[in-house]
């Protein structure tokens, strides 16, 4: 431990030293030059910004503002959140101005319902989602910049949402949905109980039967995307039945290896981007979620000694140098907490 100790000592100073050189000063966030600092960015296909504590108004606003600047002077039209997609799909729905029901624009009624509700509901969000949506009025539909959510604690949410796109364009596949969705429906209030009853072995899970709603949707896809010309309802509600297969294998995973669990999360998420990207031409994303999902895991005790991965590395890995990840952190500041 002394000689590991020491070891460390003696690196300390250069790793300051190297740091001190590299460092930049910035303006305040308020400052209108701020955002220009970030042109750099502009080159990227995908712009991962983190930040070292959900809910810190300073981050989010820096973020924000580095965000709007990639919109409007770099091209970027997708800006994905470490957020559930129904709850995002509200959203994106007001600032690209689509059919069907609206996000309100007070924080306090914003779309995230979810524990925890103050990492998005924040007047620092709400300012964002204003701008986006007076930034796309002067914009055609299909280059309008969107808020996507790629995260898959929406269980509940997100079967309904398949349920309802079905009742619209295939009644007869939509009560097939209710009877296989059904196995899940007891647990969609605490879907973590689903895993603990899980591993007692004593009920058959819900795996195969998610899967196979998947698979018959996937089947009729040329078929219901016709239904809509750009396919934009169609390709929700894809998210949403892939969010179901994906949450209720992760609630069945958490109460085995913390590893396992958090794999599977951040394997979503980046995929959750990818076809995101895929579905949109030339499209480039800003991504904003905690610095350990954006920081490559190869780097950190993440991956070097727990065996996880993250949004970060897989996003190098399949990207290579079309990625950008730009943490935020502090050095001194106050946190306001509660006890439980």
């Amino acid at each position: 431990m002394l000689e590991r100790l020491s070891h460390l000592a003696k690196m300390i100073p250069p790793l300051v030293d190297s740091v001190r050189s590299a460092a930049r000063p910035l303006p305040p966030i308020t400052d209108q030059s701020f955002a220009h600092h970030f042109n750099w960015l502009g080159k990227y296909k995908v712009v991962l910004l983190g930040d070292a504590t959900h809910g810190t108004s300073e981050f989010y606003h820096a973020r924000a503002e580095i965000t709007k600047h990639l919109i409007k002077h770099h091209g970027f039209t997708i800006v994905a959140l470490e957020a559930d997609w129904p709850d995002a799909e509200a959203v994106d729905r007001y600032v690209r101005q689509r059919p069907g029901p609206q996000a309100k624009l007070e924080p306090s009624e914003l779309p995230f319902k979810r524990f925890p509700t103050w990492m998005w509901r924040n007047k620092e969000m709400q300012d964002l989602v204003h701008w986006l949506r007076g930034y796309n009025d002067d914009i055609p539909p299909e280059r309008r910049a969107g808020c996507y959510g790629l995260d898959l604690y929406s269980l509940g949410a997100s079967l309904h949402a398949v349920i309802r796109y079905l009742d619209r364009v295939d009644p007869k596949m939509a009560k097939l949905a209710r009877r296989r969705y059904g196995c899940l429906e007891p647990w969609t209030g605490d879907p973590s109980a689903y895993g603990l009853a899980s591993m007692s072995g004593q009920f058959a899970t819900c795996e195969a039967k998610v899967i196979s709603m998947l698979k018959d949707l996937l089947e009729k896809r040329l078929e219901y995307s016709a239904k809509k010309p750009d396919g934009e309802e169609f390709h929700s509600t894809e998210q949403n039945a892939k969010l179901v297969v994906d949450a209720e294998k992760y609630y069945r995973s958490m109460f085995y290896r913390d590893d396992k669990s958090w794999n599977l999360r951040d394997t979503h998420m980046f995929e959750t981007l990818q076809r995101l990207l895929a579905f949109q031409k030339n499209a480039k994303a800003v991504v904003w979620a905690h610095n350990s999902h954006v920081g490559d895991a190869r780097y950190t005790s993440m991956g070097k000694r727990n065996g996880e991965i993250n949004i970060g590395q897989l996003c190098r890995q399949s990207f290579g140098e079309d990625v950008a990840i730009v943490g935020c952190g502090t050095h001194t500041g106050t946190v306001a907490a509660a006890h439980d």
